[in-house]
């Protein structure tokens, strides 16, 4: 027999052999008919694989409500394209065909005489619908290197695979027609998919390597009911909307330039006093829990990333070496602060009066991302971190760590994020070799988080192998105003770097002992934020952030003087805005001002000079009707201080 704990800590026996779907038979046929796959001990399996007799096992029964089961049928469902694409392009090679964040891709090497594009879609979407009909089944069976190397000849990039596998772990998956290289899991058949839309196609390289060939990348997403599809096209019509290099062009944020170089920003006027604001923001923040202020240069020499183990671990993806006239000297830029920081702690005898040291600084890094992975603001080459890094005893660690998360929650407050879920990054269980640093540090500093986690109360998810390679984390999982996922804020504490750089602090008995560092950025990077904080609001910040808090309208160039005049006694009571005096209608220039976000548009005409009021309009057409300058001073104060002290 074999004992089967759940996840509510119950437990059954069964016996051996029974399978994933026996078990889920024997709970409720509801649930027999809902299963996809199974999570056993941590590991995804296929519902009829039998279960092996042992002690004890942990068992979770995935159905679409788990983010595992959904990962599981969209895996299933790249499978199903392939079957419906190689039914009209039978000499495709397909290369690979995983599961992501939101449905699935398969990359394909059409041959040299085939085109495919979006127009295809309709063709393929009906197609697949008509073989999940059949409720094919997702068959595994074992296979020889040998034999797959045969099965697979005339595809360059199974035999890639394979040459990396060995025998004994090599499996095939086939449904209908369709078989394919593939460890699984996989869903019971096909009739669970009821509905698809395929969204993208692009140039994606064999491995992510340029010097490969570019296959076609083929985006799809499926669900298991229609209305869930419907559901999904709105919001991703609601995404499109959002899209920050939209919005960001729209309202003159930022813009990028070849010649500047591919994933470098350049920040436009408004969007740099943005970044200002939200830097002043968090600067005041870090005063009031005890940062100081550091700044450090934008190279640094090798021997400094040797010694952090950045270059061992990403030495290959950074930017190659600076040279200089003398040939033993070679600086890299700065793909992290920290190695910096810990720079500075030593730059002078520490004692134990003086921790925790925190050291706080808005440091411009560079890591080189392959063209074809940058978008946006969100990912670049270059971009600034709020970066921090504490410097504390070992006692301190849990304190210091619970006033970081303070300092999260406060900013995602301000911002206006409701919605969030913290997220314990830990080593990878079978795989410690990427890591630095030795086990019991390594257990210390994942107990500080969990410790600390629940002491503050957060709800807070597990995940393996998403630790640094130094240390694991505390990563913020922000749910936006449409329903997406991003990780924000970063806590990671770490044991290793002291150790590679010697930090030391003399304690109070008289001894010298190693400190702890804590990493930690609230906004991540500032360009990710941005682009996040565009994305979550529509372009609508909040007034206290947002560049342009009103915008004055002329509606004929003689009460332009009266304009200017009142522009400028509204700067003095540290309102923002600008003169809209362009030769256009009063209405186009309203659409203009309503299409950049403004929150306030005030117009001017002969009544308002007359009677010297302003006539005000609110973003999104609501007429606030008339009033004096005071009041619109009073109505801007107290809707900045209610969003700040929400």
């Amino acid at each position: 027999m074999i004992k089967v704990r759940f996840p509510d800590n119950n437990s059954r026996e069964f016996p051996s052999g029974t399978t994933c779907l026996d078990i889920a038979k024997s709970i409720s046929e509801g649930l027999a008919r809902n299963i996809l796959a199974a999570k056993v001990d941590n590991n995804i399996v296929d519902i009829n694989q039998p279960l092996i007799n042992k002690n004890e096992i942990k068992l979770e029964l995935l159905t679409w409500q788990n983010t595992e089961g959904k990962s599981t049928m969209w895996h299933s469902s790249a499978h199903l394209m392939a079957e419906a694409i190689e039914f009209y392009y039978p000499t495709a090679k397909f290369a690979i065909g995983p599961a992501i964040e939101n449905g699935f891709y398969y990359d394909i090497d059409f041959s040299e005489n085939t085109s495919f594009s979006s127009d295809d879609f309709p063709k393929i979407e009906k197609k697949i619908i008509e073989l999940a009909k059949e409720k094919n089944e997702y068959k595994i069976s074992s296979i020889s290197k040998q034999k797959a190397l045969e099965h697979f000849k005339d595809n360059e990039y199974k035999l890639d695979l394979i040459k990396n596998l060995n025998d004994g772990e090599i499996t095939l998956y086939q449904q209908g027609n369709f078989i394919d290289l593939c460890k699984g899991p996989h869903i019971p058949h096909t009739g669970f998919i009821k509905a698809v839309k395929l969204i993208n196609v692009a140039g994606a390289y064999w491995k992510g390597n340029e010097n490969n060939k570019q296959l076609t990348r083929i985006y799809g997403i499926t669900f298991p009911k229609k209305k869930e599809l419907d559901e999904y096209l709105i919001k991703l019509e609601e995404a499109k909307k959002r899209d920050h290099r939209k919005i960001g062009k729209n309202m003159a944020l930022f813009t990028f330039s070849n010649k500047v170089g591919q994933g470098l920003p350049l920040w436009l006027p408004k969007g740099a006093y943005l970044r200002d604001q939200l830097i002043d923001f968090m600067k005041k923040a870090q005063l009031k829990f005890g940062y100081e202020p550091v700044v450090t240069p934008h190279i640094g020499s090798k021997e400094l990333y040797v010694c952090s183990g950045h270059y061992d671990k990403y030495g290959e993806d950074s930017f190659h070496p600076i040279k200089t006239p003398d040939l033993n000297e070679e600086f890299f830029l700065k793909p992290m602060n920290c190695p910096h920081h810990c720079e500075i702690y030593k730059s002078k005898p520490r004692s134990y009066k003086e921790l925790p040291i925190r050291f706080a600084e808005f440091g411009t890094v560079y890591r080189y991302e392959k063209s074809g992975e940058l978008h946006g603001l969100t990912r670049v080459r270059g971009f600034t971190q709020d970066d921090a890094h504490i410097f504390a005893m070992p006692e301190q660690v849990e304190k210091e760590f619970e006033a970081v998360i303070d300092l999260v929650l406060y900013v995602l407050k301000a911002m206006g994020f409701k919605e969030y879920i913290a997220q314990i990054s830990l080593r990878d269980k079978e795989d410690k070799e990427k890591y630095i640093g030795n086990n019991e540090n390594w257990e210390m500093a994942e107990n500080a988080i969990i410790n600390s986690a629940k002491n503050k109360g957060l709800d807070t998810i597990i995940e393996y192998g998403e630790a640094a390679f130094y240390g694991p984390k505390l990563d913020f999982m922000i749910k936006d105003a449409i329903g997406r996922k991003w990780q924000l804020g970063t806590i990671q504490v770490d044991y290793n770097l002291p150790e590679r750089f010697n930090l030391e602090f003399k304690g109070k008995d008289d001894k010298m002992h190693r400190p702890v560092m804590i990493h930690r950025a609230p906004f991540g990077s500032l360009e990710r934020f941005i682009a996040l904080l565009i994305e979550h609001t529509g372009g609508k910040f909040p007034l206290w952030l947002t560049p342009d808090q009103i915008i004055i309208l002329p509606i004929s160039e003689k009460y332009n003087e009266y304009c200017y005049k009142l522009s400028n006694s509204l700067k003095n009571s540290d309102i923002r805005g600008h003169i809209d005096d362009r030769n256009e209608t009063t209405s186009k220039k309203i659409r203009d001002a309503e299409l950049r976000k403004i929150p306030y548009m005030i117009i001017i005409g002969e009544k308002e000079v007359t009677d010297n009021l302003l006539s005000v309009r609110e973003h999104g057409g609501n007429n606030l009707g008339m009033m004096n300058k005071n009041k619109l001073i009073s109505l801007i104060e107290t809707r900045i201080n209610n969003e700040l002290n929400k």
